[in-house]
């Protein structure tokens, strides 16, 4: 077991905190089935259906039908290498499937549920994926594509009756033989996940991680949720991406913490996330800050959050008023936290730092983050720069091997010394990094540099603006202009007037160059099927426009 320390600061954490990697490493084996064995009875999951019937999972029972799926899956052909693609929302079969992989060897290639039947046979054709496991809602779009995806060849349906030449998953385990570990046993540095990136900026990169890397979410568990093996932890995130092992998996099981699963369908309800989180006593929360700025318009004082005593945030940039908002009403601050597809946590805010609104906080342990400018020199504080990683001593557990079949695409970001995040930052004199955006997202207005996170945050804590997505266009006497383009909360109407008061309020809010001269009202922002903004494509569709 990794020893869990109560330092008490970052520094000293960093200084103190090993992270050692045992030989061929396989999460299935050397940890789930240790803790079926110490505590089969534990309960490991707290799932709560579309209709609201609640069920616990002990670990006794993740151990033993993860085996008996590895074994069903090994007699139909599949075994060490190969790719099996699962669509499961947050269904528990989910979770099984995972660990039934790491058994065999196979590469799990988690897949969100609104992937169309376009997104699908590029996917499978791309990764040459083997396998697929899917909810049967899914199942249709897989069947429309299946003639043109030479490489399935086996195809597991969880609910419902399957279409002929597919299997169903209750008859699948009910038939299966015993397990027999594969020897040798797959682990270490063998594939574990391969993530498709969201594709905010081109086609989908496919991200390779080995064995190792759930040990990478061993801080993110114990020390940024901040678990002890009593607690209830929500992340919310569909399983379909790599936030989901962040938070719904490897770390929380490490730090012995249940894992509390809603597994909603269709739209977000924030009155329904605040009622099950006061219903089932969650006693820690992680969400992007999209569904902070829902939840803090709702009338928090109504809601029994009494049990909640950890908060968190990745995936953007939590906005100034609505961490003032939460905190008020519920007493806690959010701690903020960054990574990516191609990482774990590098750079967080944990509990026993002071958290500083709009702060993405410090290096975790074992992440050597320096920010560079463009010559590769490191920046001083309050100068902006590019956050990377130095890996000429070594690679950080959870950084991820390279860009699977793109090793042109690999080396722009990682060579023998840095690997590129693509973000950019800046660090005050204490050490707390200040996210900018990404290098692309940048906007160069009359010699100024615009980060379009702090235009969006000046924003969206104007009442009348519920999302906010900030680009620059091309301007004769500035090289570029800042444009916001604004989605508005109900009751709210665009007018000439209304764009005066939110240039006015930018104003005051943030620096005055900084204010949006061109604003446009849209129904909704363009987004990435894991729900982050696409910049690229409006400032396409602007250059269009002006063309």
């Amino acid at each position: 077991m990794i020893e869990r320390l109560k330092p008490a600061t970052i520094e000293e954490f960093r200084r103190d905190f090993r992270l050692d990697v045992p030989e061929n490493y396989n999460f299935a084996y050397d940890f789930l089935d240790e803790m079926a064995r110490i505590e089969p009875e534990k309960i490991a999951m707290v799932h709560v259906d579309d209709a609201g019937t609640r069920r616990e999972y002990d670990f006794a029972f993740f151990a033993g039908e993860s085996a008996r799926l590895a074994a069903a899956l090994a007699a139909t052909g599949l075994g060490r290498g190969d790719r099996v693609m699962l669509i499961l929302y947050r269904r528990v079969e989910w979770w099984v499937a995972m660990l039934a992989l790491h058994r065999l060897g196979a590469v799990a290639v988690p897949s969100p549920a609104l992937l169309t039947e376009k997104d699908i046979a590029f996917r499978v054709n791309y990764a040459k994926i083997r396998g697929v496991i899917v909810d049967a809602g899914v199942a249709p779009r897989i069947e429309a594509v299946r003639a043109q995806c030479p490489s399935l060849a086996c195809l597991v349906q969880v609910d419902g009756a399957p279409a002929p030449g597919w299997r169903a998953w209750t008859e699948l385990l009910a038939s299966a033989p015993a397990f027999v570990a594969p020897a040798p046993r797959p682990g270490g540095r063998d594939p574990l996940l391969i993530f498709f990136t969201s594709g905010t900026t081109g086609m989908p990169k496919m991200v390779e991680h080995t064995h190792a890397y759930p040990l990478g979410h061993f801080v993110t568990g114990v020390y940024w949720h901040n678990l002890r093996d009593t607690d209830l932890h929500l992340t919310l995130a569909d399983t379909g991406w790599g936030k989901a092992v962040w938070g719904k998996f490897y770390g929380q099981w490490m730090a012995g913490a249940a894992v509390f699963t809603w597994d909603f369908r269709g739209k977000f309800e924030p009155e329904k996330l605040l009622e099950l989180l006061a219903a089932h006593e969650v006693t820690s929360f992680c969400a992007p800050p999209t569904v902070y700025r829902f939840l803090v318009r709702q009338d928090l004082k109504t809601y029994d959050l009494s049990a909640l005593r950890h908060c968190t945030t990745a995936g953007e940039l939590l906005n100034d008023s609505v961490f003032h908002a939460w905190k008020e009403a519920t007493g806690l601050p959010i701690h903020e936290g960054y990574g990516q597809t191609e990482t774990t946590l590098q750079i967080a805010t944990l509990p026993f730092m002071t958290p500083r609104p709009g702060s993405i906080g410090k290096p975790a342990p074992g992440w050597d983050v320096v920010l560079l400018d463009e010559n590769d020199v490191p920046c001083p504080p309050g100068e902006e720069g590019e956050i990377c990683i130095r890996i000429s001593a070594g690679k950080p557990v959870g950084l991820f091997t390279g860009y699977l079949d793109e090793p042109g695409k690999t080396s722009l970001v990682m060579n023998d010394v840095f690997y590129h995040t693509g973000d950019k930052a800046w660090v005050d004199e204490d050490g707390y990094f200040w996210f900018l955006g990404r290098n692309d997202d940048l906007i160069k207005s009359s010699g100024y540099r615009i980060g379009p996170f702090e235009v969006e945050s000046a924003l969206v804590s104007h009442p009348a603006v519920v999302e906010a997505a900030v680009t620059g266009v091309p301007d004769l006497e500035r090289g570029q202009a800042v444009k916001a383009t604004v989605v508005l909360a109900a009751g709210f109407t665009g007018s000439p007037e209304l764009v005066a008061e939110l240039q006015n309020h930018v104003k005051k809010v943030t620096a005055p160059y900084k204010y949006p001269r061109i604003v446009e009202f849209a129904p909704e922002l363009p987004k990435t099927i894991s729900g982050k903004i696409k910049r690229a494509e409006i400032r396409e569709r602007d250059e269009g426009a002006a063309g």
